[in-house]
């Protein structure tokens, strides 16, 4: 199996405080399902695609992430501090300088899906957009996205009430991502993919299938089922 050599950043240094007691302790993405962390089953997906060299933008006791992988022999891993009260935005911003390749990943490190990744990345490729996220179908609680043709038209990050799309993580980044960031206090689902989808250039690759996150302990309970059912993650495909 020949590993490709693109990227994939994770976001992991939320405090993840509505999921209740457990992150007092340890950041969201250190929380277990079916015994290895929830971000351990992300890294699982795309490296099931050939995709095996992260960064993780970590924060909230970031130092039980870095032991966590440290002597990793399943991932090429790259821990990075990117401080504890930092944006969605800013953790990107400040992993610039370990990006040199023109497209990289970037997703969440508490969501699960079956997306075919290599999919996803070849679908950016060819619209030559600046960002691709990947939109799920998904209960009302989170963003809404509106789509003309394969462009999005409209986004707008949880609004009171929706039906449709949402923003499901899994994005494909042209470096050109960098210049729309300015600083870590800048929210990346919000200003950033803002001005891309009014400049026609955020795409959304529609996902039909499994996707799910975990914000509440009743999506933990869930995603332990399935993952119990299933082993591993084999939902993939």
């Amino acid at each position: 199996w020949i590993y490709l050599m693109t990227k994939v950043v994770i976001l992991c240094g939320g405090k993840g405080t509505r999921i209740g007691h457990e992150t007092r302790y340890k950041p969201k993405p250190m929380i277990k399902i079916d015994n290895k962390p929830i971000i351990w089953h992300v890294m699982k997906i795309f490296k099931h695609y050939g995709y095996n060299d992260f960064i993780l933008s970590a924060g909230y006791k970031n130092k039980m992430i870095k032991n966590f992988f440290k002597n990793s022999k399943e991932f090429n891993v790259k821990v990075v501090n990117t401080g504890i009260n930092t944006e969605t935005g800013g953790r990107i911003l400040l992993l610039k300088k370990y990006i040199k390749d023109k497209h990289f990943f970037m997703t969440y490190g508490d969501g699960i899906s079956d997306v075919n990744i290599r999919k996803l990345f070849n679908y950016h490729l060819k619209n030559k957009g600046i960002a691709t996220l990947t939109a799920v179908r998904p209960p009302v609680r989170f963003g809404e996205i509106k789509f003309l043709n394969n462009k999005i038209k409209s986004f707008i990050e949880k609004p009171q009430t929706g039906s449709g799309w949402i923003n499901g993580g899994f994005f494909v980044l042209n470096r050109k991502i960098f210049s729309f960031i300015k600083n870590k206090k800048i929210v990346f689902e919000r200003e950033p993919l803002t001005k891309i989808s009014q400049k026609k250039k955020l795409f959304g690759f529609k996902h039909l299938g499994f996707w799910h996150c975990m914000d509440t302990i009743r999506d933990k309970i869930y995603l332990k089922k399935i993952l119990k059912k299933n082993k591993r993650f084999t939902l993939l495909r």
